[in-house]
C-alpha cells in the first residue's frame, strides 16, 4: 500500500540560519515566492526561531511585515514557524498574557502551522502556546527536542509525545536540531512513536554529521507521515538533506512525495545565486562533522557562534569551547542544546575557555537555569555549581510562568507611541533594547542595514595596486548603488587607522577603531586594570546596566555591573569593598577586556 510523503521545506528559515547567520533578506525571498508556492509542499517554514532576532538586529527589516509580503506572495501554501514555548522569539519565558497575544498576531499575519518546542521538553512551557494556537484555529505541532544523554530514552520521548496528544496538538514533530539521530536510533523512536500514539509524526534533522537523509528515510521505511528539508543550494553540512535529492530518491517508489523535480531544480539555481550574496556570513564549520555526535551543538548555533567569537577576535578557540561544552552541558543535567539552552551552554563554555577557570565567571542566564527558571532540567545538576550560582535562594518547582504577572499593560506603556500597532509592542516585547531602537530608527527614518560586501571574483572589487591607490566596491543597498573608493594612509597609531574614503566621488578622511581590540591603546581610551580595585571584564562586549554611582560603598563581590556578549548577560562584580571613587562607563558603551570600568577605593 502505498503512502505518499509530505514535505516541509525550510529554505527561507532555517537552511539560512543554519549557513548563514540567519542573514537572507525578503527581498532575496518574494522574487521566487510564485514558483515556491506551485511546488505543492505541505508547508513552508518561514519565521520564527532567530529570524525574527536578525530582521530587527541587523537587516533592520520589521519581521511582521516579512511575514505579510510572504503570505501576501504565497496564498497556496501553509506557512510555518518554530515557536519556543513560553519563550516565544526571546530568551527568557514570557507572561501568558504575551504568549496568547503573540501567538494571535502571528496567526492573524499569515502562521498557519506552529511548531513549538519547549528547550528542556518541559511539557508545562507547552500548555498555554499550544492553548493559543488552537483558539486561533491553527495547527499546533507538539515538538520532541531530540538530544542523546544517560536520562534521554525512547520511552521518556514516547511519554512526551502523549502528553503532547493529550494537550491537543494536531502533530508531533522529532527536532533533532544538532544532527544527532542515527538511522537505527531514527527508526526505533519514530515506530514507538507510532505504536504509541495517534498523531502524524514529522521528522526534522540536521545534516551535521552527514546521517540526515539516511535518518528520513529510516524514519519514512518505520511510518513517519513528513519530512523537512532544504532546496539543495542552501542544503547538507549543519543545514537539511536537499530537497531535490530527497524527491529523487523517493520517486517511484510507495513513499513517492509527487513533487516536480524540474521546477525545483529552477528553485535551487535561484538559491544558488542568491547564496552568493551572503558570502561574508559563510562559517567554516558549517561542513559535515561528526563531532556534533560529542559536542551536541546544533548548526544555527554553530555558524552563529562562529560569527560571534569571530567579532570577539576568538575564533582560534572554537575548538577549546567546542570540548568544553558538553561538561557544561552535564552540570547542568543534560538540556537538549537548542535555543536558549545552546546559547545558555555555549556562551558559558566559552567564558570557562577565555577565563581560564571553569565558572569564574557565571552569566546571568546560567543562574536563572540552575535555579529553575527555565524548568525542570531533564536530569540532575551539579549541586556544588547551583550552590555557587545562587546561593541559597529557593529552587523554582513549578512552572516558571505561573511567577509571571500579566506584561502587556506594562509594555504598551513603556513603548508609548513608537508602537504604531499591537505587533510593534510585541517586538518590544521579544527584545526591549533593540526592539526599541528599531522602531526609534524606524521613526526617525534612519534604519539602516547591513551592507552587504561585493564578491571580489564577481568584478564588484579593483584590489589596491600600492600605496594611495584606492580599492573600490560598488555596493547596492536596497536597489540603490554606491561606488565607495577606500585608501589607506598608512598610519596606525593608538589603535586606529586613517582612512580616505570618498562615495560618489565625495571625499572624506575616516578614523576606523577595531571594535575587539584586546590589549592597551585599544577603541577607548580607557587604562588597563592594575589594582584590585579596578573593576574589568574579561570578554568585550557591552554594558546593559550600571548598578553604582561614585561615592557608593561596595562589598566585595557585589555586582556592580551588567555586560551583555553574544545575546547572554553576565554581573560584573567587585573584587574588593570600597568606595567607589570613579565611573567610566555608561549604558550601551562598548568595553574590553582588562580596561578599568569602575575604581574602587578600599
Amino acid at each position: 500500500m502505498s503512502k505518499k510523503i509530505f514535505v516541509t521545506d525550510t529554505i527561507l528559515r532555517d537552511a539560512h540560519q543554519s549557513l548563514l547567520a540567519t542573514r537572507m533578506r525578503t527581498e532575496d525571498m518574494l522574487p521566487i515566492c510564485d514558483k515556491l508556492d506551485k511546488v505543492g509542499y505541505w508547508s513552508l517554514e518561514v519565521w520564527g526561531g532567530a529570524t525574527f532576532d536578525a530582521c530587527v538586529r541587523f537587516l533592520k527589516e520589521d519581521p511582521w511585515e516579512r511575514l505579510r509580503q510572504l503570505r501576501a506572495a504565497l496564498p497556496n501554501t501553509r506557512l510555518q514557524m518554530l515557536l519556543r514555548g513560553q519563550n516565544l522569539l526571546g530568551y527568557r519565558h514570557y507572561s501568558d498574557d504575551v504568549v496568547k497575544a503573540f501567538v494571535a498576531k502571528a496567526a492573524v499575519n499569515g502562521i498557519d502551522v506552529f511548531r513549538i518546542f519547549d528547550a528542556m521538553n518541559d511539557v508545562r512551557n507547552l500548555r498555554v502556546a499550544i492553548e493559543a494556537v488552537k483558539a486561533a484555529g491553527k495547527h499546533a505541532q507538539g515538538t520532541i527536542a531530540y538530544t542523546t544523554s544517560p536520562v534521554h530514552t525512547i520511552d521518556a520521548f514516547v511519554a512526551q509525545a502523549k502528553q503532547m496528544e493529550s494537550m491537543g496538538c494536531d502533530s508531533v514533530a522529532i527536532k533533532d536540531m544538532a544532527g544527532l539521530l542515527t538511522p537505527y536510533a531514527t527508526g526505533e523512536l519514530v515506530k514507538a512513536l507510532k505504536t504509541e500514539q495517534s498523531l502524524p509524526v514529522f521528522i526534522h534533522s540536521h545534516d551535521t554529521a552527514g546521517l540526515a537523509a539516511m535518518c528520513q528515510l529510516k524514519a519514512i521505511e518505520n511510518g513517519a507521515d513528513h519530512i523537512d528539508t532544504a532546496i539543495s543550494s542552501f542544503a547538507w553540512g549543519t543545514s537539511h538533506p536537499g530537497t531535490e535529492s530527497m524527491v529523487a530518491a523517493l520517486k517511484g517508489s510507495e513513499f513517492d512525495t509527487g513533487l516536480n523535480l524540474e521546477l525545483l531544480q529552477e528553485i535551487g539555481l535561484y538559491f544558488y545565486a542568491v547564496r552568493k550574496k551572503y558570502h561574508q556570513f559563510e562559517s567554516e564549520f558549517t561542513a559535515v562533522d561528526t563531532r556534533v555526535q560529542v559536542n551536541q551543538v546544533p548548526g544555527g548555533m554553530i555558524s552563529n557562534l562562529a560569527n560571534q567569537l569571530k567579532e570577539q577576535g576568538a575564533l582560534n578557540r572554537m575548538s577549546e569551547v567546542l570540548a568544553e561544552i558538553p561538561r557544561v552541558r552535564e552540570d547542568l543535567g543534560f538540556p537538549p542544546l537548542v535555543t536558549p539552552t545552546s546559547q545558555i551552554v555555549g556562551t558559558q563554555a566559552f567564558f570557562n575557555v577565555l577565563a581560564g577557570e571553569r565558572y569564574k565567571t557565571i552569566t546571568n542566564e546560567v543562574k536563572l537555569y540552575l535555579q529553575g527558571g527555565y524548568g525542570k532540567a531533564p536530569g540532575t545538576v551539579n549541586e556544588k555549581l547551583r550552590r555557587q550560582a545562587i546561593g541559597s535562594e529557593e529552587v523554582i518547582d513549578i512552572r516558571p510562568a505561573d511567577l509571571l504577572k500579566p506584561e502587556m499593560t506594562k509594555l504598551r506603556g513603556e513603548i508609548g507611541a513608537l508602537a504604531k500597532s499591537e505587533e510593534d509592542v510585541l517586538t518590544y516585547a521579544m527584545f526591549p533594547d533593540i526592539g526599541r531602537k528599531f522602531l526609534e530608527e524606524r521613526d526617525a527614518g534612519t534604519l539602516a542595514p547591513e551592507v552587504l560586501l561585493p564578491i571580489p571574483e564577481a568584478g564588484g572589487v579593483v584590489r589596491a595596486g600600492g600605496e594611495g591607490v584606492p580599492t573600490e566596491f560598488v555596493i547596492d543597498v536596497h536597489g540603490e548603488s554606491y561606488r565607495v573608493d577606500i585608501t589607506g594612509v598608512g598610519v596606525k597609531a593608538e589603535g586606529k587607522r586613517h582612512f580616505y574614503l570618498s562615495i560618489d566621488g565625495m571625499p572624506e578622511e575616516v578614523v576606523f577603531e577595531p571594535l575587539n581590540e584586546f590589549v592597551g591603546g585599544g577603541s577607548s581610551k580607557r587604562k588597563q586594570a592594575t589594582e584590585p580595585g579596578h573593576v574589568s571584564t574579561a570578554m568585550p562586549g557591552n554594558i546593559v546596566d550600571v548598578l553604582v554611582k561614585e561615592g557608593d560603598m561596595v562589598k566585595a563581590g557585589q555586582a556592580v555591573l551588567i555586560t551583555e556578549a553574544m545575546k547572554m548577560e553576565t554581573e560584573v562584580q567587585a573584587a574588593i569593598a570600597g568606595r567607589v571613587t570613579a565611573v567610566h562607563v555608561a549604558k550601551g558603551d562598548r568595553v574590553n577586556p582588562g580596561e578599568i570600568l569602575i575604581e574602587i577605593e578600599g
